[in-house]
C-alpha cells in the first residue's frame, strides 16, 4: 500500500519502502541508536540489527486523512538515556518525511526492541 499525496497536477504515490528507507535512514543517523529492529522477530526469525535494505521489516507506515503514522523498531545503546535517544528518532523522523517526501507525520511511534552494549569496533 502505497501513499497517496493529491496536488493540483496530479496525484503522487511514495511506497512504504521509499518511507521505510528514509524513516530507518533517519533513526540509524541518531546517537545511540545501535540498529532498527523486526517487528515480528519471532516470525521473521530476526535477532540481529536490519541491514538498510530491511528496514521496511522494522517500520510500519499507516495513511491517515492529512498525513501518515509511523511506528519505528529500533535497538538503542546500553548507557544511553532511552527516553531522549526517542524524542531524538521521532523529531527526526518527522523532519526527515517532511523534508524529503513532503509528507506529514501526525504521529511517530518509537518502540524500543532491545538494549545492546556498544563495542570498541
Amino acid at each position: 500500500m502505497a501513499v497517496k499525496i493529491k496536488t493540483k497536477f496530479g496525484t503522487i504515490d511514495i511506497a512504504n519502502g521509499v518511507i521505510a528507507t528514509v524513516v530507518g535512514g533517519a533513526a540509524t543517523d541518531i546517537y545511540g541508536i545501535v540498529g532498527m529492529a523486526s517487528r515480528n522477530q519471532i516470525r521473521d526469525n530476526l535477532n540481529d540489527i536490519l541491514k538498510r535494505e530491511n528496514y521496511s521489516r522494522g517500520v510500519v507506515v499507516r495513511q491517515q486523512d492529512n498525513g501518515v503514522t509511523v511506528e519505528v523498531n529500533i535497538i538503542v545503546g546500553y548507557g544511553t538515556k532511552i527516553s531522549e535517544v526517542c524524542r531524538n528518532v521521532q523529531e527526526k523522523v518527522k523532519y526527515n518525511l517532511e523534508t524529503m517526501l513532503g509528507v506529514t507525520a501526525n504521529a511517530v511511534t518509537v518502540i524500543v526492541q532491545g538494549v545492546r552494549v556498544l563495542g570498541d569496533d
